[in-house]
């Protein structure tokens, strides 16, 4: 039996008290969303957009995002790593994505703009091209993460080892450059 389709449609305002079809999503844009601790799992949505949505909690399970922007949406707590890696390519504009994992995801040239990423899980993830503007990365965990030319010259507060992930061509503020020698535990005056 195959998914319902819905095309090209505007959501405002969906929260608990509404009912919401598990489908494919295709052009559809949804604004004052509350998913929060909806069970999304098996929906797949592409080249939608969501504003001003909150996802916080989510079960994710084999979602499928695909070319999908997320804009002012806060998005705490959520396992990207379930979903449906199948094309799976998202944008997120001033969204706060705190405690949440892309952990092992291969999100090349995915753009992350004015969003607050603490303790955000990227370990083992493909960030090639990735660009963290104006992003607070407080606490996000970089472990044997592919950073190869990624940007990162106004991204705050990150901790990365450059002994166990891969940042040949990154591009890094003077400044945030010196936090690449945090594990050294030296002074720089």
């Amino acid at each position: 039996m195959s998914k319902t389709q819905i095309e090209d449609r505007q959501f405002k305002m969906i929260d608990k008290k509404h009912p919401f079809l598990e489908a494919d999503y295709e052009y559809c844009q949804f604004s004052q969303c509350d998913f929060s601790n909806r069970d999304l799992s098996s929906f797949s949505f592409l080249e939608c957009q969501f504003e001003d949505c909150d996802f916080s909690n989510a079960t994710l399970h084999n979602t499928g995002f695909k070319e999908v922007q997320f804009k002012d949406c806060k998005m705490m707590g959520l396992h990207f790593d379930d979903c449906n890696t199948f094309l799976l390519a998202m944008n997120f504009e001033n969204c706060m994505l705190s405690f949440s994992s892309f952990y092992q995801l291969t999100l090349k040239g995915i753009l992350f703009n004015h969003c607050t990423l603490e303790e955000v899980d990227f370990t083992e993830s493909n960030l090639t091209n990735a660009i963290f503007k104006d992003c607070n990365l407080l606490k996000a965990n970089f472990e044997y993460t592919i950073l190869k030319n990624a940007n990162l010259q106004t991204a705050l507060h990150f901790n990365i080892d450059p002994d166990i992930n891969k940042i040949a061509g990154a591009k890094f503020s003077k400044i945030g450059a010196l936090s690449l020698l945090n594990k050294y535990k030296i002074d720089i005056s």
